[in-house]
């Protein structure tokens, strides 16, 4: 790896913009307007991608969380690089590595109890799943692309084979004890049901793991089905954001546009067809082998795409409200968890009960929160122009 300060790539700050944008964006209650006018296709369309799909599936709402993990990987080797550079030693940016991941884990667990009575420790969430990864992933920073290759086979493969050799419940199993009801539609049959909601090897895991920390009640099992390993195959997204990140840097100034169109594509066929085969379905919320493919296809193609239209063809004027947002993630993603009950009750305050009630009741959540989410970007385009950016 080379000593020379690395050049930031407008086109990964504008992705990691437009991911943080997603997400912040969904003040917007689209679901909520298409719920108000039934029958309307495009409320419906718009409704759908700022939703998660109930299992196997996905919408532009799911591909949040693989884009940030994902973006994570590909920032990587530009900060390696950059602490080099600089005459930063390994010892000492292991060292930065390991306090950055205690550190997201930490904020994880604050962001998630913000409204229990106590701690609520749990670990499903983005930040915490990319900081119980993250060591592993900077270790992988320093060495060839084959064992970044190498570690992603063998995470993916060992992954899906523990979860396979994991007895599937028997016809008895109280699905709605784990929270699922008894005629929910998405359970699988055959050997893809080994990957049913709160009936596999990652709810028996954290019935023994989160039950080792203080609770109000004993944990029995997510409502969405997400859990704590899903950590190990996003790991895997962000092994393939490293792989992205290398290729980038080493092209640089060039785009490797045809690398990153081929082997996104080809990792989103791998992914649909493990799905398809009924092998491994296609499932966000438990991150399963297939997703990590399909997703992270997903997600070299997005960026390739930012690359193309911002780094070869350079349009980059447009992707401005995209590059505030990306250059400051970390106060995006808690601007967007802590700061809208206070604006709200601001705008209702200062603006009055019915403010928002000028397109009638169906169109109150998507005004109201166009002008929330207009106040998150004021608030980051003014710690933009004073330089103020958050990093762990």
């Amino acid at each position: 790896m080379t000593l020379q300060t690395p050049v930031r790539n407008a086109a990964v700050d504008a992705y990691r913009g437009f991911v943080m944008l997603l997400m912040m964006a969904e003040v917007l209650r689209l679901a909520r307007v298409a719920q108000a006018l039934p029958g309307n296709w495009f409320w419906a369309f718009l409704g759908y991608h700022q939703s998660h799909v109930a299992w196997a599936g996905c919408s532009l709402h799911d591909l949040i969380q693989p884009s940030f993990s994902f973006l994570v990987g590909v920032a990587l080797p530009y900060s390696i690089a950059s602490r080099l550079a600089k005459g930063t030693s390994f010892r000492r940016m292991f060292g930065h590595a390991l306090w950055r991941a205690l550190v997201l884990i930490a904020l994880g667990n604050f962001l998630r109890s913000t409204h229990s009575v106590q701690t609520n420790f749990t670990f499903e969430d983005t930040l915490t799943q990319i900081g119980l990864g993250y060591p592993f992933l900077f270790l992988l920073g320093f060495h060839p692309p084959r064992w970044q290759w190498t570690a992603l086979a063998v995470i993916l493969t060992g992954y899906g084979a523990a979860w396979a050799l994991y007895p599937v419940p028997g016809p008895g199993y109280d699905f709605q004890a784990v929270g699922v009801p008894a005629n929910w539609p998405h359970n699988f049959s055959g050997f893809a049901a080994h990957w049913n909601k709160n009936a596999n090897l990652g709810l028996a895991f954290d019935q023994w793991f989160l039950n080792l920390f203080p609770r109000q009640k004993p944990f029995v099992a997510n409502p969405g089905g997400y859990l704590t390993l899903n950590f190990i195959p996003t790991l895997g997204t962000m092994i393939l954001g490293l792989i992205a990140g290398r290729w980038l840097r080493a092209a640089a100034p060039s785009i490797p546009l045809r690398r990153l169109l081929v082997t996104g594509a080809g990792l989103l066929a791998a992914g649909l067809l493990l799905h398809a085969a009924g092998i491994c379905p296609v499932v966000k919320r438990i991150w399963t082998p297939s997703w990590t493919l399909a997703s992270g296809g997903a997600c070299f193609l997005l960026l390739a795409g930012f690359s193309w239209v911002i780094e070869m063809r350079g349009y980059r004027r447009w992707a401005f409200p995209l590059v505030v947002t990306g250059m400051n993630s970390i106060a995006a993603y808690l601007i967007a968890h802590l700061f809208e009950p206070f604006i709200v009750d601001s705008f209702r305050i200062h603006l009055g009960q019915g403010a928002f009630m000028i397109f009638g009741a169906a169109y109150e959540p998507l005004l109201q929160g166009a002008a929330v989410l207009l106040t998150y970007w004021l608030i980051l385009f003014w710690m933009y122009r004073r330089k103020l950016f958050l990093k762990i």
